[in-house]
């Protein structure tokens, strides 16, 4: 009875032993994935996104069908779209036509046939053309009305606080902002930019979201090297030059 008894403690701490193994075993692959999890987030805090952008591209864009159309989701639309700017571009700057004369056109071919066409119903016996009732909703326009007197007073308030003097970076951004919008008129006129602008964001967001990593590693080389020239340059430059008072000091 004794030998039994011996027989089945040893028994049991084996078992227990090997319990005891299989269980630190799984804890240790746990903590390992722990692990590897934390150090994935890590790695992907740590990745830089050009102007320290946190969301995918879609989003930055603002979502919807709107971003939809500046990423070629649906390449039917997207090209339509892009064949009708073209046209518009090429009717008013290659073909030297004038808004004006386009839209009076336009009405006057529009007007013509809707009007030999309610009247021929009458002879050949077929119900008139529906013509819908078009109307600009007041909600709409008030919206519209709102978001630009939000911009345009914030834009107001920007110059505002330039013209006081009081952040010298954003005076230089801002300066240099307007002389390179200044050779842009000088080279083409208002549509050509508008053209230019609207190919830009037509192709630049589809190649930027195909090309993100490397673009993102080129950017951030870039930044690295423009902040070490802005900062010898705001060592030798703009931190000699006089500040105005502080917004603190004029309260005081």
């Amino acid at each position: 009875m004794a030998e039994q008894h011996k027989e089945e403690s040893v028994l049991e701490k084996i078992s227990d032993k090997l319990h005891g193994r299989g269980g630190g075993s799984s804890s240790s692959s746990s903590d390992s994935d722990d692990e590897r999890s934390s150090a994935t987030a890590a790695v992907k805090a740590k990745i830089y996104r050009l102007f320290g952008r946190e969301k995918p591209v879609h989003s930055v864009l603002g979502g919807g069908k709107p971003a939809d159309l500046f990423l070629w989701r649906n390449k039917r639309i997207s090209g339509g779209v892009l064949a009708g700017a073209t046209a518009i571009w090429l009717l008013f700057e290659v073909m030297d036509y004038h808004l004006l004369t386009l839209l009076c056109h336009c009405l006057i071919l529009t007007l013509a046939i809707l009007f030999l066409w309610s009247n021929a119903t009458t002879f050949i016996n077929k119900s008139p053309p529906n013509i819908p009732e078009v109307k600009i909703p007041e909600d709409l326009a008030v919206n519209v009305a709102r978001s630009l007197r939000y911009e345009i007073n914030r834009g107001l308030a920007t110059l505002r606080e330039i013209g006081q003097g009081h952040d010298l970076k954003k005076f230089l951004i801002v300066i240099a902002g307007l002389w390179i919008l200044s050779v842009l008129g000088s080279c083409c006129n208002f549509l050509t930019l508008f053209y230019i602008a609207f190919m830009v964001l037509y192709t630049v967001p589809v190649l930027y979201e195909k090309y993100e990593d490397k673009v993102d590693a080129f950017g951030e080389k870039a930044m690295v090297e423009l902040k070490k020239y802005y900062a010898i340059f705001n060592e030798k430059c703009l931190s000699k030059i006089p500040k105005g008072p502080s917004k603190d000091k004029k309260l005081h």
